[in-house]
């Protein structure tokens, strides 16, 4: 039998940091290939020789194999730690409960309409016009959402693509069904705006 301390198993060339491709890439066929005399396998004994590992881990092509397996490496860890973090914060929409101000008819009226002329007046709001029901009912919901803005802190730790837009269509979509369910009255204009923005 050979000396074993002159041979390394597949497994020990991977604990040097070499793949599975690399191995069949650069190393070629193993050295030693046989059943191991010790105990019964089903796969064959393959041994490469430590000395020819040692020489292609000097040569360019493993420097330039080893870099591509590190950089693939870091972008699927990244990739993972997004996604666990998307997760994260999904649950974390999901679970949150939402406290929708309980005002009086009148009260959120009010409030309302003043948030509109605030909004109007600094530009952002569009055109004003008179208050008919059907803008009144507009306003309420525009209000009440916007209160709910404290929630919209939920979505920290998500950047660019990364499952935000889906983040803030649940937030959404949560806030305008805790509006619904706080104030039936509007339920009609939350619906709208959920099939609005699920489009």
């Amino acid at each position: 039998m050979t000396d074993r301390w002159l041979y390394v198993a597949p497994a020990g060339v991977r604990r040097r940091g070499w793949s599975d491709a690399m191995i069949r890439e650069l190393l070629g066929l193993p050295d030693v290939q046989g059943r191991d005399p010790r105990r019964y396998a089903l796969t064959p004994l393959r041994l490469y020789l430590l000395a020819r590992v040692e020489a292609v881990e000097r040569t360019p092509e493993f420097a330039a194999a080893s870099s591509s397996l590190a950089e693939r490496g870091r972008s699927t860890a990244v990739g993972v730690l997004a996604e666990g973090r998307r997760a994260a914060v999904l649950a974390a929409i999901r679970a949150e409960p939402l406290l929708v101000p309980r005002l009086p008819a009148a009260e959120l009226e009010r409030r309302a309409a003043r948030h509109r002329r605030l909004l109007t007046a600094r530009g952002a709001g569009g055109g004003g016009g008179g208050a008919s029901p059907g803008s009144l009912v507009r306003w309420q919901v525009g209000y009440l959402r916007q209160t709910l803005a404290r929630y919209e802190t939920l979505l920290d730790g998500l950047y660019g693509d990364t499952g935000r837009r889906e983040a803030e269509r649940l937030l959404r979509r949560r806030q305008y069904e805790a509006i619904a369910a706080a104030y039936p009255a509007l339920a009609p204009e939350c619906a709208r705006r959920i099939a609005l923005e699920s489009r």
